[in-house]
């Protein structure tokens, strides 16, 4: 060990370079940056960063290298965090195998931001662990135990600095670098039962974090960060509290003496609350002072506290007038309102009212059976488990058969994303590994083959998705020298809402016909110099396509264009040939289309003509040429 004076966040880097972070991916933003260019300065052999385009590419990016067993780090300030709401809240769900750390630093004031958002409260409502450090010595120790206890959780822990943190400076004791932790990837192990979200999984999931978070907040009560102190002395019996965190918490101890007699509790895990700390903290207290900056979210827990346990304690603070609602607590405001509540004050003083949060209206209570016409309905009849699946004839199903069979044998990974093209999960076609949230599976791809460079992957996207979030993800690629293949399922419109317009079908909502927009234009002028669009029901050009692109290096793409089957169905039909039939089933084991129905008694197959669409995969893969019939748009 040795010590060095370091800004808060140079101390942050280094904390996660000792604990052995493999892959570090972020957007700029004041109070957040020097972190990651910390981390490229310091970086050893073995550790890839990038400043991503987005903070939600770089969490993207960060959960792939997650997903293979990686450590890793994502850095933003908290409107950034907005912009990486939409996978965060999914990975809360899904989880992650290596460590998966979210910094994100807050900017009380605003000394340079828009807003004084309180991530404190973002990560309750994604119901993700939080650490709120005090100081840069104290967020140096924080980044490892928050590695530690994501892999142990198995989800990730955000880390929450504020710019007084992040920009303040001490002599930190940190690792000797020949002692930093050495991280080896276990890799990514294909379970899309794990790391494909469906509503099901998500069920599962959200029951099992509620338990999770029952138990760690009796654990982080035991938390060596969450303190009780006195400043009377242990034998002390004092009847005032002060409540408090991060920063703040320097501040209050600036401001209080051994003569003050007074009891502290200083919460460093903010979500999920310790609360059996809290309530031997109050024990024997007649009033706390909650002193924190942004949101009362200290002052409400302890108030839920003492109504669960019967405590009868005065808390007060922001909702209560006696802290400020808004801006950046300072010793000077800090010793101001410690003055009004240990009496310390020159007479006649008043604390500054805030008008009180309304209580919430409690509905009336509900007259029994008040929401049934009887007393006791019949229970409803037992419906036939039916799995979903893409449609007959639908042309996804053709684009994933062909790269499963040009890219087999090879290691693969097959990231999928939000839509109808989701459902190439299901067996047999079993062609998507990941799926997290809406385009998060190109930036996936990117993470894993950043710990896993061997891996020919793939990230599937469908057309109305590329246009939505997928461009980014593209950019993201291209900018920071991925090796990956783009696979764009174009079918003309937005399938799996209700085939509403979008930015590449030529028209809009109101009926406009106007100007398609090229996804194969978009592509040439982000930089890529491989563009490829193939039909993929026309077989074996597909697959050709897909062996001869997949070996190209960097970014290149493919774009399967063939309308949805709601929007242009075919007027014929596809027949078996009974005499030809050997019965292999190599359309049903392989295709998994619906309308390939096998025969029970004597296994050979048949089409129901209710269903087939006449798209002539079938007919292409069949062994014997036993199917005829349809007509390929």
């Amino acid at each position: 060990m040795h010590r060095e004076f370091l800004m808060g966040n140079e101390a942050m880097a280094v904390g996660a370079l000792a604990a052995g972070v493999n892959v570090v991916a972020g957007y700029p933003g004041t109070p957040s940056t020097e972190v990651l260019e910390a981390v490229a300065g310091r970086r050893g052999e073995g550790v890839y960063v990038e400043w991503s385009v987005n903070e939600k590419a770089a969490l993207e990016v960060a959960a792939g290298a997650a997903y293979a067993g990686a450590r890793a780090l994502v850095t933003m300030k908290q409107v950034g965090l907005n912009v990486a709401s939409d996978p965060l809240m999914s990975l809360s769900y899904i989880g992650v195998k290596g460590g998966l750390v979210v910094l994100v630093a807050d900017d009380p004031g605003p000394i340079s931001s828009q807003t004084e958002q309180d991530t404190r409260t973002f990560a309750a409502y994604a119901k993700l662990p939080i650490l709120d450090p005090s100081s840069p010595s104290e967020a140096y120790q924080m980044m490892g135990e928050a590695f530690d206890l994501s892999e142990e959780l198995g989800c990730p822990v955000i880390v929450r600095p504020t710019t007084r943190v992040d920009h303040g400076y001490e002599d930190v004791e940190v690792a000797d670098p020949d002692v930093w932790e050495r991280r080896e990837p276990e890799g990514f192990v294909r379970d899309p039962s794990r790391w494909v979200i469906f509503p099901a999984l998500s069920v599962r999931a959200h029951a099992a974090i509620e338990a999770r978070d029952a138990e760690l907040a009796t654990r982080l009560s035991g938390y060596a960060r969450n303190t009780v102190t006195q400043t009377a002395g242990p034998a002390a019996r004092p009847r005032l509290g002060v409540a408090t965190h991060g920063i703040s918490a320097t501040y209050v101890a600036e401001n209080l003496g051994e003569g003050d007699d007074v009891r502290v509790l200083r919460v460093a895990t903010p979500y999920p609350f310790p609360e059996d700390l809290a309530a031997a903290f109050l024990d024997g207290l007649d009033e706390v002072l909650c002193v924190e900056e942004l949101d009362p979210v200290i002052e409400r827990a302890l108030v839920a506290t003492c109504g669960r346990r019967g405590l009868r304690v005065k808390i007060r603070g922001k909702l209560t007038g006696d802290i400020q609602p808004s801006g950046e607590n300072t010793v000077e405001s800090v010793g101001r309102a410690l003055d009004r509540f240990l009496g310390r004050e020159p007479e006649g003083s008043s604390p500054r009212a805030v008008p009180h949060e309304p209580e919430a209206p409690v509905a009336p209570p509900c007259e029994e059976d008040c929401l049934s016409t009887e007393k006791n309905p019949p229970a409803p009849p037992t419906l036939p488990i039916r799995p979903p699946v893409l449609c007959a004839g639908c042309p996804h199903r053709a684009s994933f058969y062909a790269v499963k069979r040009a890219m087999r044998g090879r290691k693969t990974l097959f990231c999928g994303d939000i839509g109808c093209y989701t459902l190439g999960n299901a067996k047999p076609l079993d062609m998507v590994d990941t799926c997290l949230c809406m385009g998060a599976g190109i930036n996936i791809a990117q993470g894993v083959t950043h710990v896993e460079p061997d891996t020919a992957a793939f990230a599937f996207v469908g057309d109305s998705t590329f246009f939505a979030s997928g461009i980014t993800g593209v950019v993201n690629a291209f900018y920071n020298q991925a090796n990956m293949t783009l696979v764009v399922l174009d079918n003309s419109t937005t399938a799996m809402t209700g085939h509403q317009p979008h930015p590449g079908t030529g028209r809009t909502m109101m009926g406009q016909v106007v100007e398609k927009v090229s996804i194969e234009r978009v592509l040439l002028a982000i930089g890529l110099t491989t563009v490829e669009t193939v039909d993929p029901l026309d077989h074996e050009r597909a697959v050709e396509t897909v062996r001869r692109v997949a070996d190209e290096p960097g970014v290149k793409a493919i774009i399967f264009r063939s309308p949805c089957v709601v929007l242009a169905k075919p007027q014929t039909t596809s027949a078996v040939d009974a005499e030809k039939c050997v019965g292999c089933q190599r359309c049903v084991r392989e295709l998994g289309c619906p309308a390939l129905v096998p025969d029970a008694t004597t296994g050979k197959v048949r089409i129901d003509a209710a269903q087939c669409t006449g798209c002539t995969l079938c007919e292409q893969i069949c062994p014997t040429h036993a199917i005829t019939g349809g007509e390929r748009l």
